[in-house]
């Protein structure tokens, strides 16, 4: 390779940056993203980065990302443990449901609207009647997303010849939870990106012909943690601990984690945690979510200021209200810290604090109100990260840095690519611990 343009195009910025073979980044820009022509921001971002002859490496996450519904067995097993590889293949879970389904789960269902349902259930050679039940329910009703078809294997050909029966698009891949406790997230993430880029980015009205469809290669916050994934695994290299990245939006908070060796105390667990783990808060963000982070933050007893509802209340219902003197500043940093502390905490919540026994030696915090924030409101944001008592244990070794080029989702889109050495490069430039 010469030079690459990787293109990160969200729902409100298109964003653009150009990396040399030896990883050095030659240039960042960004455009506002320009639907119902998406194509119309990217040649702007390309323009701007004098990048035309650049091939192109592309993720996405405009139109809302891809929503997607997880149908499993139990609750605590095959439907968490799709769950979590929903996640990790970086999708919006917008509906779990476990057991048989009847008239009023798939109504529920089918109201959520989702883009692709994960259809689990059963270890490999368990029972089978729970997910041949659901797999001819969804055959026989109303509900015409694309299916990834990831249950138990001796079950998996009669589900998918019911669904298939029916004119269902299908992925039957291997089962996500092929035995108690050992997750299994690789084929099925692969399916999820799979129909992604062939039936979803392309039905979301973004652009008129198949160019963007073909030129989008993973949902963005897929491309995120592959980039995550291999930030840990320089850092593992140093023995400098995990990798926590948090990720402050306007409606939600992303959080991910990434740690160099697998779960010691995976058979403990009804569903084993894999290396690298995101999850989404979608009621803690800047804007349409700020009043959410106030009631989280009075209910985890962090004593939000007594005008801070007030302001969040402000901000979801102005959105694209950009504040212009130094309160209004300082208010977003109160709000983005409090947000990355309860994402960080439902976070650990969920992989039970499992982050090695170094915990995080990076947290990088990204997302705009990071990345325009003065270094005394930067200051103030770590320091209270740090006095957390929850979090105090699992960043006392942490370096605490800002994402300010945005470098995650590039270098997961070339480590995708099979440019690892030039990912590595280009993370080992802008990071350090």
């Amino acid at each position: 390779m010469s030079t690459l343009l990787c293109l990160d195009i969200g729902s409100t910025w298109t964003k653009g940056a150009v990396v040399a073979a030896d990883g050095t980044l030659l240039g960042t820009a960004q455009h506002p993203t320009t639907p119902p022509e998406v194509l119309d921001g990217i040649a702007s971002v390309t323009t701007l980065l004098d990048a035309q002859g650049d091939a192109v490496l592309a993720c996405s996450s405009a139109g809302g990302g891809l929503r997607l519904a997880v149908v499993g067995q139990e609750r605590l097993v095959s439907a968490e443990a799709g769950y979590r590889v929903a996640l990790s293949a970086g999708a919006k879970i917008v509906h779990v449901v476990a057991g048989q389904l009847d008239g009023a789960a798939i109504r529920e269902l089918r109201a959520t609207q989702p883009d692709l349902v994960l259809l689990a259930g059963g270890t490999d050679g368990g029972d089978r009647s729970v997910l041949l039940h659901n797999a001819k329910r969804i055959a026989a009703n109303r509900l015409r997303p694309p299916i990834v078809l990831a249950g138990n294997a001796d079950a998996r050909a009669e589900a998918e010849a019911l669904l298939h029966a029916t004119g269902r698009t299908v992925v039957a891949t291997d089962n996500v939870l092929p035995d108690v406790g050992e997750l299994a997230p690789g084929p099925a993430r692969a399916a999820i990106r799979e129909l992604f880029l062939r039936h979803v980015i392309g039905g979301k009205g973004l652009s008129k012909g198949n160019a963007f469809r073909d030129l989008v290669r993973a949902v963005t916050p897929d491309a995120v943690l592959i980039g995550v994934s291999r930030l840990a695994a320089i850092l593992a290299k140093r023995e400098a601990g995990a990798v926590l990245v948090v990720d402050v939006g306007g409606a939600t908070t992303d959080v991910y984690s990434a740690v160099s060796t697998v779960d010691e105390n995976a058979m403990e667990r009804t569903v084993a945690l894999p290396a690298d783990r995101r999850t989404v808060e979608g009621d803690l963000g800047m804007r349409w979510s700020a009043p959410g982070i106030v009631a989280e933050a009075e209910v985890e007893r962090l004593d939000p200021p007594a005008d801070l509802l007030a302001e969040a209340q402000r901000r979801a219902s102005t959105v694209d209200w950009i504040p212009d003197d130094d309160h209004g500043r300082d208010v977003d940093a109160t709000l983005a810290g409090l947000a990355a502390i309860l994402a960080i905490r439902r976070h650990l919540r969920l992989v039970d604090g499992q982050l090695g026994p170094k915990g995080a030696g990076l947290l990088v915090l990204s997302g705009g109100v990071f990345r325009h924030a003065t270094p005394e409101r930067l200051q103030a944001i770590e320091d209270r990260l740090r006095a957390d008592p929850v979090l105090r244990p699992v960043l006392r070794n942490a370096e605490i840095t800002v994402d300010r080029r945005y470098v995650l989702a590039p270098a997961g889109l070339l480590a995708d690519a099979g440019h690892g050495e030039t990912a590595d490069a280009l993370l080992g430039n802008h990071f350090s611990a």
